[in-house]
């Protein structure tokens, strides 16, 4: 009687084995495809597939993203959320159900621009007041009254221009941080223009050097651009230095 009852057990124990070992391995190869499928997306994210601009309308639109992104790094939005902005972009074009209003979302933007704004102002007039407390005890430095700064790299033996002249000058252009955002030397073409036609800076440096003079001028931001800048290289309040050689007054 024992011995049936066991058969029996094992009879009926068998397949309900067999069932779970079978769901078991189903299970492992399920594991196995999602696995394999996010290693592939985290390869994605580490490696992102290049977009090909194969037709007008997706370079077009990949011309407007990098329009778009150089716009607003130069407003100081280069610390954004990518993927949060992407999203709000998605959602107006396909049309889905925004997370905020136009007014809160305008509202809330201006707000944050203007604060990266004003922080990027302070950091580069602080910047630039640095680097001019300090290149001002630099030997052969010279700082006018109103607070241009020049150092002569050769000296000429030609007359001084006066406001009105018009002049011929080379030079060369840079930021504080050492990269040229423009060059007459490069370009190996000279520029003419009117002695009070130019910044304030190059206006008071030019009437003080001789024709063949090659001078450095350190020009702090109310002499230069001010708070207007100029164009995409030369921000708002940007401490300028030129290299300017005074080639002759026409």
């Amino acid at each position: 009687m024992r011995y049936s009852i066991l058969v029996l057990a094992l009879l009926i124990a068998s397949p309900l084995f067999s069932q779970s070992k079978k769901d078991l391995l189903g299970q492992v190869e399920a594991l196995k495809k999602e696995t394999e499928q996010l290693r592939s997306e985290i390869e994605l994210l580490k490696h992102p597939k290049e977009i090909e601009l194969a037709d007008t309308l997706r370079k077009v639109s990949y011309g407007l993203g990098t329009l778009v992104a150089t716009n607003l790094r130069m407003q100081g939005g280069d610390s954004l959320n990518l993927e949060a902005l992407t999203d709000g972009i998605k959602d107006v074009y396909l049309s889905k159900a925004l997370k905020m209003e136009q007014e809160e979302a305008l509202a809330i933007v201006q707000v944050y621009m203007q604060e990266v704004a004003d922080k990027k102002k302070l950091k580069l007039i602080e910047e630039g007041a640095a680097f001019l407390a300090e290149n001002k005890t630099l030997p052969g430095v010279t700082t006018t009254d109103s607070g241009l700064q020049y150092k002569v790299i050769s000296a000429g033996t030609g007359k001084s221009p006066l406001p009105t002249d018009n002049v011929t000058v080379h030079y060369t252009g840079k930021l504080i941080d050492g990269s040229v955002f423009d060059s007459s030397v490069a370009r190996n073409e000279p520029v003419t223009f009117d002695v009070n036609g130019v910044i304030p800076g190059w206006t008071e440096a030019l009437q003080l050097m001789h024709e063949g003079d090659k001078w450095t001028l350190y020009i702090p931001y109310p002499l230069a651009y001010g708070e207007r800048g100029a164009g995409d290289q030369i921000p708002p309040y940007s401490t300028l230095i030129f290299e300017v050689e005074l080639i002759k007054i026409n």
